[in-house]
């Protein structure tokens, strides 16, 4: 039993290592999942009633110049998830702002801006955004 198992962890051992790339590898286009993120983003709230813009405005902090950004928001009203929207916003250089904006229209939000009208509930709304971008070394 111990001889297989310490087998089989030498079999794993020898796979990752096999799998790993190094560092000197590795592609010259990299997305950011994970690491020290290169942007700063604030949300504002146009008009939001029965369809709600959001405006979003996306600072670039790095020296990097940016490409393909893209920008995907989750609308929440009273904690329910009532639509989605996305905007590309394009390239910004290093250091600089640029502005997007998307426009939810859902019957759910609908739904809940009437409930808010007839006096059954409160409307309490919250951005999730998600911003996508690549950059090279």
């Amino acid at each position: 039993m111990i001889k297989s198992l310490a087998g089989t962890v030498l079999v794993a051992a020898a796979a990752t290592t096999l799998m790993a790339a190094p560092a000197g590898a590795s592609a010259s286009t990299e997305t950011t999942t994970a690491g020290a993120q290169l942007i700063r983003t604030k949300v504002y709230f146009g008009r939001c009633k029965d369809t709600c813009q959001i405006k979003v405005r996306v600072r670039n902090i790095s020296y990097r110049t940016l490409y393909n950004v893209k920008l995907n928001a989750r609308l929440r009203v009273n904690g329910r998830n009532v639509g989605t929207c996305y905007d590309y916003v394009g390239t910004i250089r290093s250091r600089g702002t640029k502005w997007a904006a998307c426009t939810v229209r859902t019957r759910a939000l609908s739904q809940s801006y009437n409930n808010w009208l007839d006096g059954y509930s409160s409307f309490n709304r919250y951005a999730n955004t998600y911003v996508s971008y690549r950059y090279y070394r």
